[in-house]
């Protein structure tokens, strides 16, 4: 059978059946490979496909009024990209490549066949849109509540943790894939802050860096200054439905 991103990203979460794979199979059969910086959808624009991100990175983000971004997530193979289609007519992001990607664009009206013939999927889809609505709003909530070095801090336990499926990674070490002004919009730090942040944890004795890899040194006092809540741990998914 043909390989899936989006499979293996339901993987981690349930047993799929040869059915259920098959399914997530025909949402990428049409790969549009982008160049780094490619816009692939801008904020207010119309839209009515959703998209798979099969290979490399992307983000999305938001202007503000006075013309600074605020990223809001940062998307890794396996993702689902621009499902506020599902809901809106116009773009509520813009989304765009970090490095060269490949997405598999497939038309929302194949969500209501998926809704009807697999179940089961779209209730992991709803599981993992809310995972992420989680975890988005323990950063912006952080954004008022909790000191620079913290943003900082929490921000790096989140890219590890999604970095590790994708990467060969080791639970304390992995490539670092974003630069200093792009953790700034993140978490509403200018770059030259970011930076001063990183320069504190790492003479504080919880990271290295080195080669473009970040190294976790003291995970356990990295999560205490984040005030860090993985959530991707303490799921209860007994409720989903049986596999069709």
């Amino acid at each position: 059978m043909p390989h899936s991103c989006s499979a293996e990203r339901f993987g981690d979460l349930i047993d799929l059946t040869a059915s259920e794979t098959a399914a997530l199979v025909r949402l990428e059969e049409r790969p549009r490979d982008l160049r780094r910086d490619t816009i692939l959808l801008r904020e207010h624009d119309p839209m009515s496909e959703l998209f798979i991100l099969q290979r490399g990175m992307a983000m999305s983000y938001v202007l503000l009024d006075d013309g600074s971004r605020q990223i809001l997530r940062f998307l890794f193979p396996g993702d689902m990209l621009a499902v506020s289609a599902l809901v809106y007519r116009d773009s509520p992001e813009t989304i765009v490549a970090m490095t060269d990607v490949t997405v598999c664009p497939f038309d929302r009206t194949l969500m209501a066949t998926l809704l009807i013939e697999h179940p089961r999927l779209a209730a992991v889809i709803m599981v993992i849109n809310q995972m992420e609505k989680v975890a988005l709003t323990d950063r912006l909530a952080a954004l008022g509540r909790t000191s620079a070095k913290a943003r900082v801090a929490a921000l790096l336990l989140e890219i590890r943790n999604r970095v590790r499926h994708t990467q060969q990674a080791s639970a304390t070490s992995f490539i670092q894939p974003l630069t200093q002004e792009e953790i700034g919009d993140a978490t509403g730090l200018t770059a030259v802050h970011v930076n001063r942040m990183l320069r504190q944890l790492e003479e504080d004795g919880m990271i290295a860096r080195g080669q473009g890899r970040m190294t976790f040194t003291d995970e356990g006092a990295l999560a205490r200054e984040a005030n860090y809540i993985n959530r991707f741990d303490g799921l209860d998914l007994r409720w989903l439905p049986a596999a069709r």
